[in-house]
């Protein structure tokens, strides 16, 4: 079998050879093309180059769609200009530079930064009404902390913001929860909202278990769920 490998690849060799400058020309853009595109033939440095660059183009191609998806949801989403009108009006500008689509290491879909930057992350975003959702959540996050002089680390503001992003951001939808395989009908909004926020103040440094975060949402559970400024009710 070694010899029969052999003899085919000098009969290849010579095949390359016998060709004049133009067809080895033509045949080696070929064969580039077609070992970039399959991988084939590729020594181990170069298919990981090939990977990187893979990666690259694919993270290139997914942020600019995201904020294609951002750019557009502040034109025609009823839910993102209401809350862009709203954060105006609270001193916050919501533009595309305060809203960056960016690569995130963390599963999640979004963020907010006490600097007032909102994050999205544009490697877990699956369509646009994902991130419509998204914008949605983090704007409240933003609303509350213009207006409510949040202390991130006291863990009831966190709570009482976690609540309310996940109540009026569409983000406990019956659709969205079904999405996540949580199929439910009674009180199903109210249960995913304690349930996302306690999600989220688990990785807050105040948190000390989870049942520290379930206590301080159910502390003020009911006074943050039934505020739903700068909506007249939930979304």
């Amino acid at each position: 079998m070694a010899s029969s490998s052999g003899d085919k690849a000098e009969t290849h060799r010579q095949q390359y050879m016998a060709m004049d400058a133009e067809e080895r020309g033509l045949f080696d853009t070929w064969r580039r093309a077609i070992s970039e595109y399959t991988g084939f033939g590729l020594s181990p440095s170069q298919q990981q180059a090939r990977a990187a660059s893979a990666a690259f183009k694919k993270d290139l191609e997914d942020c600019k769609r995201c904020e294609k998806w951002r750019n557009d949801l502040m034109q025609t989403s009823p839910l993102v200009i209401f809350m862009v009108e709203s954060l105006e009006k609270s001193g916050y500008t919501a533009d595309p530079k305060n809203m960056p689509c960016m690569k995130c290491t963390e599963n999640r879909s979004g963020g907010y930064s006490s600097e007032g930057v909102i994050q999205l992350c544009y490697n877990h975003i699956r369509n646009k009404g994902h991130l419509e959702t998204t914008m949605a959540h983090e704007m409240v996050h933003a609303y509350d902390d213009k207006n409510f002089n949040l202390d991130w680390y006291n863990l009831e503001h966190h709570a009482c913001t976690e609540i309310r992003a996940a109540s009026l951001s569409g983000d406990c939808t019956w659709f969205q929860e079904m999405m996540r395989g949580n199929l439910g009908f009674l009180k199903h909004h109210q249960v995913c909202v304690k349930r996302r926020a306690v999600l989220s103040l688990l990785a807050n440094p105040s948190c000390k278990s989870p049942k520290h975060a379930e206590a301080a949402v159910n502390k003020v559970f009911k006074s943050c769920f039934t505020d739903t400024r700068p909506f007249d009710e939930i979304y």
